[in-house]
Formats: C-alpha cells, sequence, structure tokens
C-alpha cells in the first residue's frame, strides 16, 4: 500500500476524492473517486441531501482502498455557511438547507430596521466592525435569523451547529469542532479575538452552547470510527484542511510575494489578497470586501464575485433546450464569434443567484442595458433576444469587468500596487477568460494549477505530517510541480 494523503474536495456539483502524494520533490495529484452533488427540494427549500453525501465519502474512501492506497491522513473541504443541527441525542435537527435557498430574502433589511429602532436587531455596520465579513443574503447568521422566525424549536432543541465538513468530519471519527475558515463565514467570529462573539450571538438570539470550540488548520481531530474503519477498509487520522474550500484554495496559489492578487475561480470567483490583519473600515464595508479567516490566522480580504455560475447554469439550461449539454469549448467559440457585442450586466446582481432560467435572466439585464433588443425576434436555440454567443459574451464582459473594478478597489483599499494576477481552480482552464483578464486589469496573469481546492487541502496535511516545512516551501513545491500559464495584457 502506497504512502499517501486523501483530500475529499466537494464542491456545490460534484465531489472527489484526491489522492496526494510527493514524489522526488514533486507533488502528484490522482482522483480516485467523483461523484454528483446538486440541490434538492424539500419541505419547502432547497436543501443538500447530506446523508448521500456523507455515504459518497465512505464509497471514495473504499475506492481509494481499492487503487491500493493507504492514506495516512484525510481531510475534507467543501463550501461555507451553510449548518446542521444536532440534538442532546446527536440526532440531525431538520434539513441542511442550502445557501441559494430563498430564505433569507430581506432578513438583513429586517435586522437593521429593528436594530434602529431599538428592537431585536442587528446592524450591519457594527457586526461588519466586530466581524470583518462581508454583507451576503446567505452568509450563516441570515440562515439562523431565518431558521428562527420560522422554526423556533429547532434552536430550542439544539445542542450543537456543525458547518458541512464539520458534519462530516464528526461522521468520520465523532469529535465535534468548528473549524477555522468556514466558522468566519458565519458573520459571528471576531476578527480581532478569532473566536465567537458573543455579544453578536446574543443579539442574534442564538443559544451560544451550539458553537464548538473553534480548531484551527492542521488540528487532528482523531482516527476513524471502529464502523467507519471496516466499511471503508483502512484507518487513518482526520485533519483539518482549511475546511473552507476557498481557504484551501488560496494555500495553493504558487505566488512569490505579496504583490500579486488571488483568484480562486469555479461555481463562485473569490478574488483578493492575504493580510497580516483585518481591514473592517467603513470604506472596506461599503466595497463589500470580506475578512474570511485563513491558514495560519492569514486574513483572506477578498471579492465573492458570482463566478461561473453563470456559464454552468447556461450549459445546463442549454442541455435540457437542445437535448445534449454544450461542452465549455463550443461555449467559448460561440462567445468569440461575438467578440463586437458588448454589453455588459452587473454579475453580482442577486437575480444571477437562482434564476428560473439564466438565459432568461441575462437577456433581460441585458435588454435593460441596451432596450433595442427586446425588439429581437426570439432565438431558437435560447428562447431569447440573445443568441448562445451574445449570451456567452455578455457573461465574459460582466465577469471581466467584475475583476477589473475588483483589483483596482483592492490596490485603493490596500494601499498596495500589484504586479501580477493568479488564477486557481477550474476556472484557470478558460483560457479566453483567463486572457479577458488580463486585459481588462492590466495585469499578467498566470493560470494554474487546476486543483486548487485540493491541492491546498493536502498542503495544510502535508505540513501537519511534517513533510512540507512550511506554506513557502509548499508554494515553491507547486511551481516545480504543475503547469503554469501565463497571459499578458493586450
Amino acid at each position: 500500500m502506497k504512502r499517501c494523503h486523501l483530500a475529499v474536495d466537494i464542491g456545490a456539483s460534484s465531489g472527489r476524492h484526491i489522492i496526494g502524494e510527493l514524489v522526488a520533490g514533486r507533488m502528484k495529484l490522482t482522483e480516485v473517486y467523483r461523484f454528483e452533488n446538486g440541490l434538492v427540494e424539500k419541505n419547502g427549500h432547497l436543501c443538500w441531501d447530506i446523508d448521500r453525501l456523507a455515504e459518497s465519502v465512505i464509497e471514495g474512501m473504499k475506492a481509494a482502498a481499492a487503487a491500493g492506497y493507504q492514506p495516512q491522513t484525510m481531510g475534507i473541504d467543501t463550501w461555507a455557511v451553510d449548518f446542521v443541527l444536532l440534538d442532546r441525542d446527536n440526532r440531525r435537527i431538520g434539513d441542511a438547507v442550502a445557501y441559494r435557498d430563498a430564505r433569507t430574502d430581506g432578513v438583513r433589511d429586517k435586522l437593521d430596521r429593528l436594530a434602529a429602532e431599538g428592537g431585536e436587531g442587528v446592524n450591519f455596520a457594527h457586526q461588519y466592525a466586530r466581524t470583518g465579513i462581508q454583507y451576503l443574503q446567505f452568509n450563516t447568521c441570515y440562515q439562523l435569523a431565518a431558521l428562527r422566525r420560522e422554526h423556533p424549536e429547532q434552536l430550542e432543541q439544539a445542542a450543537a451547529f456543525l458547518m458541512i465538513p464539520d458534519y462530516l468530519n464528526w461522521r468520520l471519527t465523532g469529535v465535534m469542532a468548528n473549524e477555522y475558515t468556514n466558522a468566519t463565514t458565519t458573520a459571528l467570529v471576531n476578527a480581532e479575538s478569532r473566536d465567537w462573539d458573543d455579544e453578536l450571538i446574543r443579539a442574534y438570539g442564538l443559544p451560544r452552547g451550539i458553537f464548538q470550540q473553534i480548531r484551527m488548520p492542521g488540528t487532528e481531530l482523531g482516527h476513524l470510527q471502529p464502523a467507519v474503519r471496516q466499511e471503508a477498509g483502512f484507518d487513518c487520522r482526520v485533519l483539518l484542511p482549511a475546511t473552507h474550500d476557498t481557504g484551501s484554495a488560496f494555500l495553493a496559489v504558487p505566488a512569490e510575494d505579496n504583490r500579486s492578487l488571488f483568484l480562486s475561480s469555479g461555481t463562485w470567483s473569490l478574488m483578493g489578497v492575504e493580510n497580516p490583519a483585518p481591514i473592517t473600515t467603513a470604506e472596506s464595508r461599503e466595497a463589500n470586501f470580506t475578512n474570511e479567516g485563513g491558514y495560519e490566522y492569514r486574513f483572506r480580504y477578498l471579492r465573492n464575485i458570482m463566478g461561473l455560475w453563470m456559464i454552468q447554469s447556461v450549459r445546463r439550461e442549454l442541455g435540457t433546450r437542445l437535448g445534449k449539454k454544450p461542452s465549455f469549448q463550443e461555449l467559448i467559440a460561440r462567445a468569440e464569434e461575438c467578440t463586437d457585442f458588448d454589453v455588459t450586466v452587473e454579475a453580482d446582481d442577486p437575480r444571477f443567484l437562482a434564476p428560473a432560467s439564466m438565459l432568461k435572466e441575462v437577456a433581460a439585464a441585458a435588454a435593460e442595458r441596451r432596450p433595442a433588443l427586446s425588439g429581437r425576434p426570439e432565438d431558437r436555440q435560447t428562447g431569447t433576444c440573445l443568441t448562445v454567443g451574445e449570451t456567452m459574451q455578455t457573461i465574459y464582459n460582466s465577469l471581466a469587468a467584475d475583476y477589473a473594478r475588483t483589483a483596482a478597489d483592492l490596490a485603493a483599499l490596500t494601499g498596495r500596487t500589484f504586479a501580477a494576477l493568479h488564477i486557481v481552480g477550474g476556472g484557470s482552464q478558460d483560457q479566453y477568460l483567463n486572457q479577458r483578464t488580463a486585459d481588462a486589469t492590466g495585469l499578467p496573469v498566470y493560470a494554474g494549477p487546476t486543483e486548487g481546492t485540493a491541492l491546498g487541502n493536502l498542503i495544510a496535511q502535508w505540513i501537519a505530517d511534517d513533510e512540507l516545512k512550511d506554506l513557502g516551501e509548499a508554494r515553491k513545491t507547486i511551481r516545480d510541480s504543475f503547469p503554469i500559464q501565463e497571459f499578458m495584457p493586450r
């Protein structure tokens, strides 16, 4: 059996089990299992099938053993903000409601209004000054506020709050803990103390006892429970990586100094820098930048951008309309046929978060910017006033413009001059978007590695197991191990 480590990297649409090995000073990644993930409608809400996710984690571990691997350690990362509650008998309470659900619509406005009236509310400006976490309508604090309004009995019954990777780790080990990088996305962790903010928890009317001790990436939770060990076919130690996938992805950015911008490109685009301290000024709040907790207490100072979700949604919808999903390369080719179509929409508009039809929503937004479009006949393939190529070009225009605006804001808010932009994750394979980003930002773009999140997950394990000295050595090893593409601004 080969000595190795296992990264379980779960995203909104799929999960992967990646084996990591260090061979002759280079990193080697091998995918041993992949599974589908997605939203299901349950009890009037969009939810994750959390039991199926837990089963898929075990199935991937079995696949690793069947392929001849014996992981010394394993770690799980997922998206942020979502959670489950357990009662005193460790039974799950309610469903794992997903961040794209509409239950948080209007919650912030109501809380701000109540705070202004002297009632039981929370003022966002005050909360930002304490936590440094940007406003997103699906932040965990707003999900908990919505739950308290709809199902107060669930919070009354709750004994434990676990975010999605925390829950999966508990299923593996029987140990409950809230990992730091993911916990900060609740907007309930104080940026200075780096611990739960008791004042905010009281202000939200939440039971303090449900929140677990915050643990840092690199912490060992323990070995697999006997039943899990028997089913998986091996035992190993379960370590905490940066369980928020962006926290892991940022570790895999092969930057050599602090003059680089980072972009984790996937379903979401998360663009920012690493800072030693949070920036919680009013200017930062107004620009909607966040200070998410990072590895070794770094702060990931970034902005969430809608990202490839728009493209993924268009591709999925066209597959339904046309009977076959077009490939990403086919969509890029259609966009390249429409380079003179210069319409740009606001990519971060909440209208694109979970529309019934992304094709129609993009077309409607484009027509609002250019009213003459609404008079066009309906395109046969899209069912809108835009062709496939025009739809894709609008999305690319909008993402590139958003990246350029974010880069300029980061320079202004940090007082730093940036010389390069590093892109990691699946989106780093989109060469058309990479070039558009270089052109829009005026910065050289370095794209890769593509497996940024899984790689960052493994880096935390290698360092914790003393196979890599520190993050500096890890990033140098990445540069030696993977091809990095360069895109110069034109």
